[in-house]
């Protein structure tokens, strides 16, 4: 296995001709420390929980996407702006690429939750969803729709505070994420992202009544967050999947 790759804020390589093109707006990232060893059976063959100093996280992201397409296309403004509220862990592969793992992804648009299940093998999930900003606050809402389970939820409102200039090592481990493992071609691959450095602001934690951590088959989050951060967003490019490579895992 090779070490991982270096933590950077800023992504290692330009992707010039994108497979899908879209903007993430209006995020808020909600962390809490687990134990690796209490996730490490939830990531694809091949991959293992990635780490900061000893610890590793799981993450609820809340965000509004925004726009999405297909190559150099213009984005579809209606089936390709949903809110989505993602569970999401982190992990690291034989090559030493960090990325996240989904968990579970809930959207309002149907047809691309049916189109990320179908084509990308991803857990997409249709849910009834809102965004919704009033000052400095933004309030989250999802109801699972299908395929289920129907009574997992979440109600989310952060209040954002003053802009970060200097992320601390953690901040960017936990944000600065340049790919995501995930199924594919019968092993596991590495879809690569590329995007501006976040802009990252402190926030506050006003309500966070949720169960989609656990019906995603994960520990419940024990405490209060470690990270809450809020960024306006940025606009990302995706690239086409790498071949599969992993670290041999009985």
């Amino acid at each position: 296995m090779q070490k991982p790759t270096s933590v950077t804020p800023d992504p290692s390589a330009a992707i010039p001709v994108p497979l899908l093109t879209q903007q993430w707006l209006d995020l808020s990232f909600i962390h809490w420390a687990v134990d690796p060893d209490a996730v490490a059976g939830h990531l694809p063959h091949g991959t293992v929980p990635d780490t900061h100093d000893g610890v590793t996280y799981v993450g609820l992201v809340a965000f509004r996407m925004h726009r999405v397409g297909w190559l150099r296309l213009p984005g579809v403004p209606y089936l390709g702006t949903f809110p989505e509220t993602n569970v999401r862990l982190y992990s690291v592969d034989a090559d030493g690429r960090r990325g996240v793992v989904f968990r579970s992804m809930d959207a309002s648009r149907l047809i691309p939750v049916l189109m990320g299940r179908a084509g990308f093998r991803l857990p997409y999930l249709w849910s009834r969803m809102t965004v919704c900003t009033a000052g400095d606050t933004v309030t989250y809402t999802s109801s699972r729709r299908w395929p289920g389970p129907r009574d997992a939820y979440s109600r989310i409102t952060v209040r954002t505070g003053e802009r970060i200039e200097e992320p601390t090592e953690l901040e960017h481990f936990l944000t600065a994420r340049w790919g995501m493992h995930n199924a594919f071609l019968g092993g596991t691959g590495y879809l690569p992202n590329h995007h501006p450095r976040w802009p990252l602001y402190r926030a506050e934690l006003v309500r966070c009544d949720e169960n989609l951590i656990t019906t995603s088959g994960l520990p419940a989050p024990s405490g209060a967050p470690v990270s809450v951060l809020y960024s306006p967003g940025v606009p990302v490019r995706l690239g086409r999947p790498a071949r599969p490579a992993g670290i041999p895992t009985p």
